[in-house]
């Protein structure tokens, strides 16, 4: 994930990663509610020490843990969505690109927005 930042030109002292769990489930499977349930004060916690201005969601476990049940990751990729003064982009998950590449060309492109609106805001 690193690489990808840093190879559209974000520096990696600009960005702070997080997970919506702790610890990655037993056979790399998706978190259920009690394991997320479990870690979710935590990562609200991270956010209020970092403030961030920009958070990019990557694939359906984070958007729909962070911004709601109502979001699927298909209709909602590429596209900002504005809470509470935080700006998401909700994009692509890693593994998700080694599955299809198609995928790869939408998560660089959305990657770009970010850096885009990064220079805007900063």
């Amino acid at each position: 994930m690193n690489m990808a930042f840093e190879g559209i030109g974000i520096n990696r002292k600009e960005l702070y990663i997080a997970n919506v769990v702790k610890c990655r489930p037993p056979n790399n499977r998706n978190p259920e509610a009690d394991e997320v349930e479990a870690c979710l004060n935590y990562l609200r916690n991270q956010v209020m020490l970092v403030k961030p201005k920009i958070i990019v969601l990557l694939g359906s476990v984070a958007l729909k843990n962070i911004l709601g049940n109502e979001y699927g990751i298909t209709a909602a990729r590429g596209k900002w969505i504005e809470k509470k003064g935080i700006w998401y982009m909700p994009t692509w998950h890693p593994a998700a690109l080694l599955r299809d590449d198609n995928k790869k060309i939408e998560f660089w492109k959305d990657l770009k927005e970010v850096k885009n609106r990064m220079e805007q805001m900063y």
